[in-house]
């Protein structure tokens, strides 16, 4: 049995996007910093979860095979902000964050990340 790593998997950026209609149904999340590194679910919530259990079973795939694991391009590379929002609504982020096992900051930039994807597709449409 392999042995558990303990990869800091919220350090790794991912994009979510809604699959075309040749794609099939859902969502798609996709690590760019780890090649092939995609997964899917019905929902944003589970293609986040499908996309953490892929990330860390390609990373630690890496490690056994004598692969170098890739680091994070986001590291020291992302930009940042401080936003402050209604205690309701950071509760409500916090609480979902939990419910899908990441990190409000993780939960957040997928947000942020499918909202974008959205616009671009409508935009594209147009």
């Amino acid at each position: 049995m392999a042995k558990k790593r303990n990869f800091d998997l919220d350090a790794y950026p991912f994009v979510v996007r809604r699959m075309a209609d040749d794609e099939g149904d859902g969502f798609l999340v996709e690590y760019l910093d780890v090649p092939y590194c995609i997964a899917d679910g019905k929902t944003t919530e589970a293609a986040i979860h499908h996309g953490r259990q892929a990330l860390e079973a390609c990373l630690a795939t890496l490690v056994e095979t004598g692969h170098k694991v890739p680091a994070p391009a986001s590291k020291g590379d992302g930009g940042y902000w401080r936003q402050h929002v209604p205690k309701g609504l950071h509760a409500r982020l916090i609480s979902r964050a939990e419910r899908e096992g990441v990190s409000l900051n993780s939960l957040v930039t997928a947000l942020i990340a499918e909202g974008i994807g959205q616009k671009a597709t409508l935009e594209r449409r147009s």
